[in-house]
């Protein structure tokens, strides 16, 4: 019953799994690994384009932060000033100039936001990647749990003999005959509720890989996790997990807008420039207009935009605080509980599972000598199968504890 040996197909032939996905992401597997699902759910065509979408968002905004102002083109006629005959038309090309150098830097913050904007697909991409390690490991916590059940159900068969042998000679009653089909008929049904659970968890590792609704081949890997590195270097790479990184970004790219806001004294200067044509009935005279217009900074100096930069770059850095301080502490306990729950998962398994075969022996030799009843027989039975459930169940816990360590340190898989 250990963990390699029990992959329980449920699924249709590979072949047929195989051929309801697009040619590009549909390689043939015979077992599904843990690293073939993550590949797979991370390659979805979806979820490409969602990333390039929130990057192309970001750099449009870049692109729209750093183009200067449209030039205005303008036109004016004034007639009967110096005459009835006598008109003037101007023309008038006009430019808006940044002498601040606010344009330059809130480009700058925008192509900081970009940044972030892929810092965050990446913290995306991780936690999908957690999330399809958790189902692949629940379908295959389903499939050792179906093979642990089954096991037991298929013991009924030498449970059987030793009753029909024992009936026979007259030394086993009918209660025991009924009580033994009443105990298949609960085997029967545990193990319909656990393949109900397995198809279920199938359905939905297949959503999270991109093929819904197709048959899957089945989960191959090992429930309980592999070794931990060193909780130092796990410590020292928290600067490293994207979401830290983009609200380290994001505190920069608020402070390139405060330095922007903060020159907002400074005017923007508006030239303009074009010919003017004067018309006195009598003869035509053209000359070049020039025109120089600045806003005075008597109200709006941009103080609203200086706090409100300097407000998200406050709140960027706290919050980046808060959330590694948190991470670090959840670090440290997540550590603790994957060793001791893996400690103690392979402790149970080595002393209560690994002595089950031997107290199942001891039970069938005592019922067959008459030193006990079937009740303590099929007792012995459910105990064998409960130690197996309970050794699963903590090798889950302790995997479940692995991927939210892996997920907090920003790793994908082991």
């Amino acid at each position: 019953m250990r963990h390699l040996l029990c992959m329980v197909s449920l699924a249709l032939p590979l072949a047929a799994w195989a051929q309801t996905n697009t040619p590009q992401s549909a390689p043939q597997y015979r077992s599904l690994t843990e690293a073939d699902a993550v590949r797979l759910g991370l390659a979805r065509s979806d979820l490409s384009s969602l990333e390039r979408g929130s990057v192309e968002v970001a750099e449009a905004d870049a692109l729209a932060a750093g183009l200067p102002p449209n030039p205005t083109l303008g036109y004016s006629r004034d007639g009967g000033r110096r005459g009835a005959d006598a008109t003037e038309q101007t023309w008038l090309i006009a430019q808006t100039f940044d002498v601040s150098g606010r344009r330059g830097l809130r480009r700058e913050a925008a192509g900081v936001r970009v940044d972030v904007a892929s810092v965050g697909n990446a913290q995306r991409r991780k936690e999908i990647a957690a999330e399809i390690r958790y189902r692949f490991h629940e379908v295959l916590l389903k499939q050792e749990t179906i093979s642990s059940t089954e096991a037991w159900t298929r013991r009924f068969a030498r449970v059987e003999g030793i009753v029909d042998k024992l009936a026979r000679s007259g030394e086993a009653s009918g209660y025991d005959r009924r009580r033994l089909a009443r105990e298949r008929q609960t085997a029967q049904a545990r193990l319909s509720v656990e393949q109900a659970d397995l198809e279920r968890a199938h359905e939905r590792l297949a959503a999270l890989i991109g093929t819904p609704g197709a048959p899957l081949a089945p989960v191959n890997g090992v429930l309980v996790p592999a070794g931990l590195p060193a909780l130092d270097q796990a410590l020292g790479g928290l600067e490293r997990r994207p979401d830290l990184q983009a609200l380290a970004r994001r505190a920069e790219a608020a402070d390139l807008d405060g330095r922007a806001a903060s020159r907002g004294w400074v005017p923007d200067i508006t030239v303009g420039v074009g010919p003017k044509y004067t018309d006195n009935g009598v003869g035509r005279d053209t000359s070049t207009v020039v025109t120089l217009s600045i806003p005075l900074p008597v109200f709006d100096r941009q103080q609203a935009g200086a706090r409100r930069a300097i407000a998200d770059a406050l709140s960027a850095r706290s919050e980046y605080a808060l959330i590694r301080a948190r991470a670090e502490g959840d670090l440290r306990g997540l550590h603790r509980q994957v060793e001791r729950l893996s400690t103690a998962a392979a402790d149970y398994r080595t002393r209560a599972v690994a002595g089950s075969a031997e107290l199942l022996r001891i039970a069938e030799a005592a019922y067959q000598g008459g030193e006990s009843t079937l009740l303590e027989l099929l007792d012995a039975y459910r105990g064998a199968l409960d130690a197996e459930i309970t050794a699963l169940d903590l090798e889950w816990k302790a995997r479940q504890a692995r991927i939210e360590y892996d997920l907090l340190t920003g790793s994908v898989t082991e």
